[in-house]
């Protein structure tokens, strides 16, 4: 294999030669437009995502941690509550709690689903209320492309009169009891990063809900607070949506439903290739729940015989990339010590932490590159 041909995690520019005269057609439209942020390109996109996800209202914003920041903000969150989410996720999850002020308490995973456990959050809520602590809210994760087991967790959260935040950041077009992703709490959010099923090419995000006061407050706190001009109502943030990315990602939002078919198809061919290094235990598969799809933004194996580090670098001298997603749980990065969290507080996201390795995977991935990726593995376990 020349340099030339290298085989990508994700390959953002075979998707993009698939769409290039679409996509150079409208940016050039857009730039002849003059209108760079916000206006009818984003409202567009907000009206196609609605329809999409079947929220009632959307609000396209700068990034997805921007998202959970404003939906955060909407909320209340803030100094002397505690926000509870999972400790298996990108940083940004647990970061949007900490730059309000409000202290993150976390809930052990499912081992299968890399998702947070309902039964565990219940048990979690009762322990910090004994403490005294306030609770306001939790933020579950809908990791790798799969959500959360939503219906319990609100449940348990409605009981409490908590808030419920989907962090739907790597899930958009994912079903939980053939609802989409996004539409599956009081607020949902997603991220546009480029790696992103959906993807723009820079940043961007998209918040979701079907109440139109929270709707009303999102929409000015992302041009700070303002609710008409120099009427600033609310703190707010400049967060606002491009109009350029959102011009794109409707162009992509018209071949999603393809792409994540195509994603889906790729996963199950990896199952079939890497099924008998499951069977011997070397490693296990990503595991879908029966109420649930999974988009496959990341398609994670665990390394469970052998080193990761050892097999991703037999990976890496075949030209193979590979990602850990994600190395050390939230609980034990730096800017989290300082609320006490110790070495196996949470046992099975820091086992995860040891064990995942995520393959390549999008909608334009080859056979034959999935078959090297099998090959490579077989060969890294023989």
């Amino acid at each position: 294999m020349t340099k030339d041909e290298q085989m990508e995690f994700v390959d953002i520019k075979r998707q993009y030669n698939h769409y290039k005269e679409e996509i150079n057609n409208t940016l050039l439209q857009v730039m002849a437009s003059g209108q760079f942020i916000l206006g009818r390109q984003v409202e567009a996109l907000e009206e196609a995502l609605c329809h999409f996800t079947g929220t009632q209202y959307a609000v396209g914003v700068s990034s997805g941690t921007d998202g959970l920041i404003l939906s955060l903000m909407a909320l209340g969150a803030g100094p002397g509550q505690v926000i509870v989410t999972t400790p298996f996720s990108f940083f940004a999850t647990v970061e949007a709690i900490m730059l309000l002020g409000a202290e993150p308490a976390f809930v052990d995973i499912d081992p299968l689903t890399f998702n947070m456990v309902p039964e565990l959050l219940e048990r979690r809520l009762d322990n910090l209320q004994k403490a005294g602590k306030k609770v306001a809210g939790v933020i579950p994760v809908s990791l790798y492309g799969q959500c959360a087991d939503m219906d319990q967790i609100n449940r348990i959260c409605q009981n409490r009169q908590l808030f419920v935040i989907e962090d739907a950041c790597q899930s958009l077009g994912a079903t939980y009891k053939g609802k989409k992703s996004g539409n599956l709490a009081t607020i949902g959010v997603t991220s546009f990063f480029p790696s992103k099923p959906l993807g723009c090419f820079g940043d961007g995000g998209m918040v979701f809900t079907s109440d139109k006061t929270l709707y009303k407050k999102l929409k000015a706190m992302r041009v700070h607070g303002d609710t008409g001009r120099y009427e600033h109502r609310y703190l707010g943030l400049n967060a606002r949506l491009d109009a350029m990315q959102a011009a794109i990602l409707r162009i992509k939002l018209k071949y999603f439903k393809k792409e994540i078919e195509q994603r889906q198809r790729a996963a199950r061919y990896y199952n079939e290739l890497l099924l008998e290094l499951e069977q011997k235990g070397f490693i296990s598969l990503p595991f879908i729940a029966p109420e649930c799809t999974s988009v496959y933004a990341q398609y994670t194996i665990r390394i469970k015989s052998k080193g990761r580090q050892r097999v991703a670098e037999l990976l890496g001298k075949q030209s193979i990339p590979t990602a850990v997603h994600y190395p050390k749980p939230l609980s034990l990065l730096e800017p989290v010590k300082r609320f006490g969290f110790a070495k196996g507080d949470f046992p099975e996201a820091e086992l995860a932490a040891k064990q995942v390795l995520s393959l390549p995977i999008h909608a334009f991935i080859k056979k034959s590159e999935q078959e090297q990726v099998a090959e490579a593995l077989f060969k890294a376990f023989a």
